[in-house]
């Protein structure tokens, strides 16, 4: 029985076991499922606890992706995946092979020999084994299908040069998002508003995050003035099977979302309209503000206090000191109304000078007509009297 010829997908999952032992696995492909949920499989080898695992994503057509952690000479289950597939490519620093399946059921692994005898040296660099320390900073790699229909990521997956910005800035988002959801509702369905969403990259990712990374239950609208843009969000949404996503043309201060909103997150919305966007956060008692400013002209064009003209005279200054007071001003607001804030990094500024992010924490036990409460509106309105002139 001993000598009973192996099959090729049984070497293929040694050579892949020897691979993965050796730490000279840079990655094993599954593509071709007869499954129609399923996309691919990649296996990398990466640290968890101390120890160096096979660590399988699969990820499927709902925009899902599956992760299992596999003992790196676990052949067996390597098997198994294999006969799972229509086609493997083991990719390794000692050379590379590929098993084939045909239509008619044949299976043929082509390279497994070469591959066997190099693997067998020894000889072959190891890689750098990566921890899950990336996958924890960096929510996203670049092959979510909605990075590829918003073209920040090519059909590979690669995140195309001109937008490693934009992808770093969506990440960096998640990762804020994530610091919160502590303040959200465990269970249930979860209500998101983007106000003054735009082309919608946060809108996106953040549904994706919470119905596919999380699996919640999602209800999103984003809201804009442009309905070129909703038209082509809603497009998007729809290639993309979104359900739980719509994209409405209007003003956001009519916008009336009808029900309890858990989370409102806005990027970039211009002067003023971030102001709405805070206003209407704070109407609905949302349990989270995530709001990035953009421009700050308002205050800049009504700046009204003597004890500050050393300053106004420099109009780069003025402009500096106006959006730092401006977003000081929002957060004395918010708290005013029960929120616990923080003027937190969005992105490295010399990415973006728009790199400031205002969260917004609802406090549960707070009192809107307590003395903390009156306190805090006193402190709002004696900062806006100083800097205006009394007005």
């Amino acid at each position: 029985m001993n000598n009973v010829p192996k099959t090729p997908a049984e070497r293929l999952a040694e050579l892949l076991a020897l691979a993965a032992d050796s730490n000279r696995l840079k990655k094993a492909v599954f593509s071709k499922p007869p499954e129609p949920s399923v996309l691919r499989t990649v296996i990398t080898l990466r640290t968890v606890g101390g120890k160096t695992v096979a660590q399988a994503e699969t990820l499927k057509t709902d925009n899902k992706a599956l992760h299992e952690n596999i003992a790196v000479n676990d052949v067996p289950r390597f098997l198994a995946l294999t006969e799972s597939f229509g086609q493997v490519n083991l990719l390794t620093t000692a050379g590379d092979c590929e098993l084939r399946r045909s239509k008619s059921g044949k299976v043929t692994l082509l390279g497994g020999d070469a591959l066997a005898r190099a693997l067998s040296k020894g000889t072959a660099p190891v890689v750098a084994v990566g921890s899950n320390n990336r996958q924890k900073q960096y929510i996203l790699d670049g092959r979510e299908p909605f990075l590829r229909l918003l073209d920040v990521s090519d059909e590979n997956g690669r995140v195309k040069d001109k937008k490693q910005s934009k992808f770093r800035q969506i990440n960096r988002f998640l990762e804020l998002t994530r610091d919160c959801l502590s303040h959200l509702p465990a269970e249930g369905e979860l209500r998101i508003c983007d106000l003054c969403c735009g082309k919608s990259y946060l809108s996106f990712a953040a549904y994706h995050y919470f119905a596919n990374v999380l699996g919640r239950r999602v209800r999103m609208t984003g809201v804009d003035l442009k309905p070129d843009v909703v038209e082509y969000c809603n497009g998007v949404a729809q290639k993309l099977h979104f359900d739980g996503l719509e994209f409405l043309c209007g003003d956001i201060s009519a916008y009336n979302a009808g029900e309890k909103v858990h989370l409102v997150i806005s990027l970039h919305a211009c002067d003023t309209a971030t102001d709405l966007v805070l206003a209407k956060g704070m109407e609905w008692n949302a349990d989270v503000i995530l709001s990035t400013p953009c421009c700050h002209h308002e205050l800049n064009h009504t700046l009204n206090c003597p004890t500050l003209a050393f300053l106004a005279e420099h109009s780069m200054l003025r402009q500096k000191f106006c959006d730092a007071a401006t977003d000081a001003l929002r957060l004395k607001l918010l708290q005013a109304n029960g929120y616990d804030v923080a003027a937190l990094e969005l992105i490295d500024p010399e990415e973006t000078p728009k790199n400031i992010m205002l969260r917004a924490l609802r406090q549960k036990q707070f009192d809107p007509n307590g003395e903390i409460a009156a306190r805090l509106r006193e402190e709002y309105e004696a900062a806006k009297r100083f800097l205006l002139g009394g007005v």
